[in-house]
């Protein structure tokens, strides 16, 4: 398998209003069904075309190969074949996406980024504050046809190389620390939110391993999400009997800060090798596995002191030695519209000197 360098498309096809907060001017709206809600279905319609004609195009991913990436990650929406209740779909823009590659030799990974009621209540899963999609078996039975739909479509495309069957389903520790940032629309939409439990996450992903593989080759990566619980997939589809199957795993230093007695410089040395290389170590003696959403951004105390140049740059070639443990990695995310978030976005960091080729 080849050593993955890549980015994500994020804000292109499943919308962040951080990373673009001109497309909600003028509506109260923090998430994506707050955004078609806010909006007549012809406005909506109008700036999301715009807005995804715009956003994402080839010269995009001209630059993306001459950056010496090799492969995207694009989060899609469950939505995206048709236009399901208010939503818009965009299935002509991931086919675009395809042609370009092709074009640039460079590899997609579609990550299912959304589904209905929600995987993790995050802004990024399209429904803040409310996480019910397991509670309903028509909703994973929706989505396994999604996701049955977009292996059928793509099984021939050169540039597939695989399919994320769900991006983040939150677990029980990760909806107590992150879930309070993120209140409901409609407190009583939320009411029963309940993490994913493992068993019916392991149950979906064998029926969405089954149903990709219906239509693509072993060839093509089956991933799967590790839902922020690395350690709870080791015996999981034995990579002899599941040939194919890639852990993916998010990284980002937020999540191991608390965990850190101080926050000085060299504390994230020893905190991203114990917290990300070692664990990273472990899982790829069981799987395929690569860090598919990571970045620069860090709460280092020393900030005021420190140039951005020693901050940024020490803290991107220690993660760089960590992801040297896995199977390779996608930065979150490839650009941002929204400034002073430069160690969130890769083509300001690389223009920084941040990150290095």
């Amino acid at each position: 398998m080849m050593k993955i360098k890549g980015v994500n498309l994020g804000n292109w096809l499943v919308l962040e209003k951080w990373m673009s907060r001109e497309l909600f001017h003028g509506i109260d709206a923090e998430d994506e069904t707050d955004f078609y809600n806010a909006l007549s279905p012809e406005e909506a319609a109008d700036r999301l075309y715009m807005h995804r004609s715009y956003f994402i195009q080839e010269r995009d991913f001209q630059h993306i190969k001459a950056m010496g990436l090799n492969m995207v990650r694009i989060p899609v929406p469950h939505y995206i074949f048709d236009e399901k209740g208010p939503y818009v779909g965009c299935i002509e823009f991931l086919d675009s996406a395809f042609d370009w590659a092709e074009t640039y030799d460079l590899k997609i990974l579609i990550d299912l980024h959304t589904v209905p009621d929600s995987q993790n209540g995050f802004d990024n899963g399209g429904l803040t504050g409310v996480v019910k999609w397991h509670h309903k078996q028509e909703n994973i039975d929706y989505t396994l046809d999604v996701l049955e739909r977009l292996a059928e479509r793509y099984a021939g495309r050169r540039a597939l190389y695989g399919i994320e069957l769900l991006n983040e389903p939150v677990s029980e520790d990760i909806l107590k620390f992150v879930g309070p940032r993120y209140q409901a629309r409609d407190p009583k939409q939320a009411e029963g939110s309940t993490a994913v439990p493992t068993e019916v996450l392991k149950d979906f992903y064998l029926k969405g391993y089954e149903a990709v593989r219906r239509h693509c080759s072993e060839d093509v990566a089956v991933v799967i999400h590790d839902g922020f619980r690395l350690e709870e997939w080791e015996d999981f589809m034995p990579k002899d009997q599941y040939p194919g199957l890639v852990i993916d795993t998010h990284m980002y230093l937020f999540t191991a800060e608390p965990l850190m007695k101080t926050k000085r410089l060299e504390d994230y040395k020893d905190s991203i090798r114990k917290n990300f290389k070692e664990r990273l170590e472990r899982a790829s003696r069981f799987h395929p596995v690569i860090v598919g959403e990571w970045c620069l951004a860090n709460k280092c105390e020393e900030k005021d002191t420190l140039s951005p140049d020693t901050l940024y740059s020490s803290i991107y070639q220690w993660e760089m030695d960590a992801w040297d443990s896995c199977d390779g990695w996608f930065f979150w995310s490839y650009k941002l519209h929204t400034s002073g978030r430069n160690d969130w976005d890769y083509c300001r960091a690389c223009d920084a000197g941040w990150i290095t080729k």
